[in-house]
Order: structure tokens, then C-alpha cells, then sequence
């Protein structure tokens, strides 16, 4: 039977689960906004959002969590490019001329 995978947002009381996937991956601790990868009720990898590092737990099957955390990761950081690539360009305005 599988198990349920949750991916959620750290809360600041979590930073202690963020430390020990950093300490149990041999990493520095993750900084920043962080996603927390749970296999059950596990968490077993980590990402952080703004440089998209991860930390993993070497001693539980996590590599399909780390890959769905790498994609979230990914896609929050090109769409908060986009957004501010988008600041920069003005967009001509629709209506008619007179």
C-alpha cells in the first residue's frame, strides 16, 4: 500500500524538522521561504524557494518527493521572475484613438 505525499509550506514551527533534514543530508540549513515534502505523516525532504536547494532524509525513499519538490520549486521561481520582469514593461493600453 502506498503512502500519502503532502507538500506544504514550512511554518516557523518547523524550522527544527528544516534543521534536522539539513543536518541528516550533511547540508547547510535551508534559508527563506521553505517547502517540507511529508510521506505519511514523515517529512523527508525539503526545498528552499529561493535558491532551490534541497535537503533529503538519506535513510527513507525520498526521491520521488525531492523531484516533485525541485518541479514546485522551479515553478514558483519562474513565475516570480516572470512577475517581475513583467513590472518593468508597459503595456499599451486597448481602447480606440480620437
Amino acid at each position: 500500500m502506498s503512502q500519502t505525499v503532502v507538500l506544504r509550506p514550512a511554518g516557523t514551527d518547523e524550522q527544527a524538522t528544516v534543521r534536522r533534514l539539513s543536518y541528516l543530508d550533511s547540508s547547510r540549513p535551508l534559508r527563506g521561504e521553505v517547502m517540507l515534502g511529508y510521506v505519511g505523516q514523515q517529512a523527508v525532504a525539503a526545498v528552499s524557494l529561493r535558491d532551490g536547494r534541497v535537503v533529503a532524509d538519506p535513510f527513507v525513499h525520498s526521491a520521488d518527493v525531492v523531484e516533485m519538490l525541485r518541479a514546485y520549486a522551479e515553478g514558483v521561481r519562474a513565475g516570480r521572475a516572470n512577475r517581475h520582469r513583467a513590472r518593468g514593461v508597459r503595456r499599451p493600453r486597448l481602447g480606440f484613438a480620437q
